[in-house]
């Protein structure tokens, strides 16, 4: 777990608004909102998000409201990376389910417009937890925002896929195959980024080790208690953002990069860090994968330790493509830096659950 000050350093960096740190043409977007969003009115006043790691992130604020529009980011991008438009479609679909999203009000796929796509949705108020002990919160009341988040992602997975036309989001079938190829692929494409060897034991190794069996639902990516707003004195979620890994997927991978939170560093992401759970007022390990279980049916979840592995290694390659974009000079994110020389403690755990499954 973080310390308090860590907790603020991470807190600080990413809450709030500041200066523009990528070039957006402001009276081309209030002509856009003009024409494209019902009910707008400026003038607009834009400000950009100071978190916001792939996809830039900007406050779009009218004497009526606020809004928040997300963008990709300028200069030459990874194939498939930084698709805004994915996004907006799962975002749209989920809003008609139980799973909390923000209301999308604008899609544009035009480049000609701000010089990449951008959708613009709702602005949700409320709390972001950058601590995943949530040491803001009161220790009675913690258990009750894990459970919150639990049942969120308990309901994700719950939504039926053909109905809500999200069908084709993704090939279903062979997630784990797939995914491990893809990371696979763009981790050893990054020439510049480098290489790690517990990185290329792990390329080997996935692939054999994938457990049988297949399920699909839709899955978030990066599901983490700071890519969710809280209401501001409850424990509910309000809205799940950040769906740019969204897809068709297994279940089981997606919730156990969620649970991957007890095993996290708090000062690479939001992770307790190995902490006592207990002492913290928070649900075990045990009891968190319990609740989940209770939720979608499940007697239990063989292979754990793989789908850590798995996760492990693929935030490892997330953090790797950081890596190469900082050398590159197209990160949008002030903390990218930390996150690119984070990237090798991410490769060891990954390698260190992979020893555990032997």
């Amino acid at each position: 777990m973080p310390t308090d000050a860590a907790s603020a350093d991470i807190a600080a960096a990413n809450t709030g608004v500041g200066d523009l740190r990528v070039a957006l043409d402001v009276a081309a977007l209030e002509g856009w909102l003009a024409a494209n969003v019902a009910g707008f009115s400026g003038p607009l006043t834009v400000a950009q998000f100071n978190g916001g790691q792939s996809n830039p992130t900007f406050r779009l604020t009218t004497p009526g409201g606020a809004y928040v529009l997300r963008r990709k980011p300028p200069g030459p991008l990874l194939k498939g990376a930084h698709d805004v438009l994915r996004e907006a479609r799962v975002l749209k679909a989920l809003g008609a389910t139980p799973v909390p999203v923000p209301t999308i009000h604008g899609v544009c796929d035009d480049d000609a417009v701000l010089g990449s796509a951008f959708y613009v949705m709702g602005m949700v108020e409320g709390r972001i937890f950058w601590d995943a002990g949530f040491g803001d919160v009161p220790h009675g009341e913690r258990a009750a925002y894990f459970d919150a988040m639990n049942a969120t992602i308990a309901a994700l997975h719950a939504v039926d896929i053909e109905a809500v036309g999200l069908g084709d989001f993704g090939r279903p079938g062979n997630y784990f195959a797939r995914q491990i190829g893809r990371w696979s692929k763009q981790y050893l494409e990054d020439e510049l980024a480098g290489r790690n060897p517990d990185m290329d034991a792990l390329v080997a190794w996935l692939p054999t080790a994938i457990p049988a069996g297949d399920e699909t639902s839709i899955v978030h990516g990066d599901f983490r208690c700071d890519n969710m707003i809280f209401h501001p004195t409850e424990p509910r979620v309000l809205a799940v953002l950040d769906w740019e890994l969204s897809t068709l997927g297994h279940p089981l991978a997606d919730f156990a990069y969620h649970a991957m939170m007890y095993r996290m560093p708090g000062d690479i992401v939001a992770g307790l860090g190995g902490a006592d759970p207990v002492a913290l007022g928070l649900p075990t390990e045990a009891d968190y994968i319990a609740a989940y279980c209770a939720r979608t049916g499940r007697s239990g979840i063989d292979n754990w330790d793989f789908y850590l592995a798995f996760n492990f290694f693929r935030l490892a390659a997330i953090f790797h493509g950081i890596k190469g974009r900082t050398l590159r000079g197209t990160a949008s994110n002030t903390q990218s830096r930390q996150r690119a020389e984070a990237f090798p403690r991410l490769a060891l755990l990954a390698r260190e659950a992979m020893e555990s499954c032997r």
